[in-house]
């Protein structure tokens, strides 16, 4: 009996059997060639490649369907396997890592356990031994101790040849290796800084040894070769190198060479003296394969030339420090940089010293910046990382340098640059400079025709203050979203009309405190870790007619980085410069903006609780007391340096009316910034100090109660509802959590608030602790002035007074409008002496 077979299955078996015909390889070759074109053809495409080709014609369409199914699968299993396989090197190589990093600690802890039987068993032979000798080797003992690390002597050797040259880089080279994997230095592993196949790295810095030290480990997918000459090009990714000059090159083995270098860096704020260094550098290989780039200073102790002296400079002194580079199995390197210096932190004012000596500052701004830099050029070359608006990452790159130098040579002022102090006006608070010759300092960047036009330069106005209990990521980041809370529409104006082509105004405009319209950020690049971004700004205008330049929207070029509240010692800023609408690649730049270091907290000196100018703090010193309010460690103690530069330029005939405006105007936002800084301060948050005070004190308990009696008293009413006062809660709870904003002040010539309801201090946008610093007379204006002083007799008469509807301010200068305000005297429970004043402010909204 025949089998008898249906069409349909009849072709599912002729597919069947074609699923496993073989292709020829001039077949494959055509099949591959489309594939390159396009990886998933459709239904017309592969049946016009059969007809194209006739080495296909003998393959069915559904055959040719499946080919391309399957050789999609391999590319997606292959490049799988590649990152596996990716992912297992970075695996591998830090796993080497962390065992070498194991080795030294188990070494460090051996080496401390040894240390501390030592001590012991002198201490035991100082309690049972009499004898002065004895006290003398214990007292040496501990001093020797207490000073690990100290600096190595060398012999003297002459080092105007070569061979001494040499003598010296050998032994540079071997005190960098005892640091980058021995323990000449006790590193303590970075807060913060945990290590994997995906972080920057494994980050230490320096405990109990000389100067101020920062170590980093990490992989990057560079060869040795690449990595070593980005390192040494230190120009191009460390923020604070003014300049650096290699004098002297001198070949040595290993096909290395040593380098006599001279280096000038930028100071952070407006308060020191910036920084050179005079070194040698050493390239060699190491018989293991690895690279080393090692550097130190050349002082008389070690020998060498004497370095070229630099008028506004202090030396400092570089320990030996460097990069040793290891060739990863499957491409790929290992980096140990380790930096050390010595900043002659003596120099400095007491108040910044913390900033000289701090191991995580010296690590953030140098040691991790240059494995940030090494990873980000890494990824950008293997296209991990997309950008915005069509820019190259190099060309995105060198926007943020030239502002950050832009901004660091406006904070500096070198006189070789071409700055020059302006007088002040008697009040030293602002500094201010000029600089008639601006084209040296912009370089090829700058546009001949506008200063040619303008005979005139540019003017720098600048200040630097001490921040209390203001963490600086948090600050900058208000700053950024918020720039309407103290920019100033007029001046941003003026600082782009140059980049318009337009005539320039008098600069002598109201300080208006407020940008009239929106801004939108537009990002263009952000790193990889997120601690920098770059971006456009549009601003905008609204102006009052079609020839006025505020109807035009203006644009800024952004830089802000240091926003991340994890990032341990790293500083924060924002940094800002017009531009216009075509945005060119050498568009010239004049950068402003705010930075903003954090200061290591002493244990030892009290904290004050209000932003500080910096030169008050430095006349008062440590005699300021700590306020009632100070919560010790329960709330964020910790101090920062805020410093702010704006530039502008000017023609000659207006340089005078430049300088005025430029200092009312960084004193509006210097008072602009205070009080942000006082409102976001986490130790005066409404939440921790609120809960604290208002509902258990016993004080503000009697306080409601004599509020509730002294208005029913004179008014002949309840405060509150009949009903609200008979659910059984507590009056003071009531009055916390009323509607309407109630305020007490004291009985003196400037009445300062002393307390408020939760709606009161929502009101005037502070907290219970703040309230106590502002007035009466600084929340109203002068309508509600001139009211509350004509009421005022009343109200001492007849015990209150009804104040009409108006307006008033809040602490961060936003306009309330109120309905209708009453005023009492409040009056002692026991004598029925006047206590205080209260206020309510009914039906109150912000503007």
């Amino acid at each position: 009996m025949a089998l008898v077979v249906s069409g349909k299955e009849a072709g599912k078996q002729q597919m069947d059997v074609g699923k496993y015909v073989r292709y020829t390889p001039e077949q494959v070759e055509a099949l591959e060639r489309v594939y390159g074109e396009c990886p998933k053809p459709s239904s017309l495409r592969r049946q016009q490649l059969i007809r194209e080709c006739p080495i296909l014609s003998n393959i069915e369409p559904k055959q040719i369907k499946v080919w391309f199914q399957n050789r999609r699968c391999r590319e997606k299993q292959r490049k799988e396997a590649s990152r596996l396989q990716t992912v297992n090197r970075k695996l591998t190589a830090m796993n080497k890592l962390l065992m070498e990093e194991n080795d030294r600690l188990q070494k460090q802890v051996s080496q401390l356990v040894y240390e501390n039987g030592f001590m012991r068993q002198q201490i035991h032979s100082a309690s049972v031994t009499t004898t002065d000798n004895s006290c003398e080797s214990v007292v040496t003992s501990s001093r020797n101790h207490q000073q690990q690390n100290p600096t190595p002597q060398h012999p003297q050797r002459d080092a105007s040849n070569p061979a001494g040259l040499l003598a010296i880089a050998e032994e540079t080279l071997a005190e960098f290796l005892a640091k980058a994997t021995g323990t000449a230095v006790d590193w303590v592993q970075m807060v913060g800084m945990k290590p994997g196949p995906d972080s920057i790295g494994i980050i230490a810095v320096s405990h109990n040894c000389s100067g101020v030290a920062a170590r980093a480990c990490g992989l990057v997918s560079l060869e040795p070769t690449k990595v070593a000459e980005i390192l040494k090009d230190r120009a191009s990714w460390y923020r604070d190198c003014r300049s650096l000059d290699v004098l002297t090159v001198i070949p040595a083995g290993n096909g290395g060479n040593i380098e006599l270098i001279y280096m000038q860096t930028y100071a952070p704020t407006t308060l020191a003296s910036a920084r050179d260094f005079w070194t040698l550098r050493y390239t060699t290989c190491l018989e293991d394969g690895s690279l080393v780039v090692c550097e130190r200073s050349l002082t008389p102790s070690t020998g060498g030339p004497a370095g070229p002296p630099a008028a506004n400079f202090v030396r400092a002194e570089m320990l030996p420090g460097g990069y040793l580079i290891r060739p990863c199995e499957g491409g790929g390197s290992m980096i140990h940089i380790v930096d050390h210096v010595d900043l002659d932190a003596w120099s400095v004012p007491e108040v910044l010293r913390p900033l000289y000596e701090s191991a995580k500052f010296l690590a953030q701004k140098m040691t991790i910046a240059a494995l940030r830099h090494i990873r980000q050029i890494a990824q950008e070359s293997n296209g991990e990382i997309n950008f915005g608006g069509g820019r190259q990452p190099a060309v995105l790159r060198t926007f943020s340098q030239r502002l950050s130098r832009g901004f660091n040579d406006a904070i500096n002022g070198f006189p070789d640059d071409g700055w020059s102090l302006l007088g002040n006006d008697g009040v030293e608070d602002v500094t201010v400079t000029i600089n008639l010759s601006p084209n040296k300092l912009l370089g090829s960047h700058s546009s001949s025709a506008i200063f040619s036009s303008m005979r005139g330069g540019i003017l720098c106005a600048k200040a630097s203050m001490l921040l209390q209990n203001v963490p600086p990521a948090l600050l900058v980041r208000f700053l950024r979203e918020h720039r309407s809370e103290w920019a100033d529409s007029g001046v941003d104006a003026y600082c782009s009309a140059p980049l318009r082509a337009s005539p320039y105004s008098d600069p002598c405009m109201r300080i208006t405190n407020g940008f009239m319209g929106g801004h939108v950020i537009i990002p263009l690049a952000q790193t990889m870790e997120s601690e920098e971004a770059l971006e456009v700004v549009r601003m905008e205008s609204h102006g009052f007619g079609p020839e006025d330049v505020l109807s035009r929207d203006m644009y800024l070029l952004q830089m802000c980085n240091g926003i991340d509240e994890s990032a341990t010692g790293a500083c924060a800023q924002l940094v800002f410069a017009p531009i216009d609408e075509s945005f060119a690649d050498d568009a010239l730049l004049l950068p402003s903006g705010f930075r903003v270091i954090p200061l290591d907290a002493k244990t030892d000196s009290p904290a004050t609780t209000r932003t500080l100018d910096l030169a008050s703090a430095l006349e008062v010193g440590g005699g300021l007391s700590r306020t009632a309010n100070d919560n010790g460690s329960n709330s964020y103690n910790s101090r920062s340096v805020l410093t702010i530069a704006f530039q502008f330029t000017f023609e000659n005939h207006l340089r005078e009316n430049v300088a005025a405006m430029a200092r009312q105007y960084v004193r509006s936002v210097v008072a602009s910034v205070q009080r942000v800084a006082m409102a976001i301060s986490p130790s005066r948050l409404g939440t921790q100090l609120g809960t604290k005070q208002v509902p258990g004190s016993p004080e503000a308990h009697t306080l409601a109660q004599w509020i509730f009696r002294s208005y029913r008293f004179y008014t002949g009413i309840e405060l509150l509802r009949s009903e609200s006062h008979q659910s059984g809660e507590s009056l003071l709870k009531l009055m916390w959590h009323h509607s309407d904003a109630i305020l007490c002040c004291s009985l003196k010539a400037s009445p300062l608030f002393t307390f408020a309801n939760q709606a009161g201090l929502d009101m005037l946008e502070t907290t219970l602790v703040a309230l106590q610093d502002i007035a009466l007379e600084k929340i109203l204006d002068d309508p509600g002035r001139k009211v509350f002083c004509s009421e005022f007799p009343k109200l001492m008469q007849q015990g209150f007074a009804y104040l009409p509807g108006g307006v008033c301010l809040s602490s961060m200068g936003r306009p309330v409008s109120y309905e209708q305000a009453v005023a009492w005297k409040v009056l002692d429970g026991e004598d029925d002496s006047p206590h205080c004043l209260a206020f309510i402010f009914l039906s109150w909204s912000f503007v």
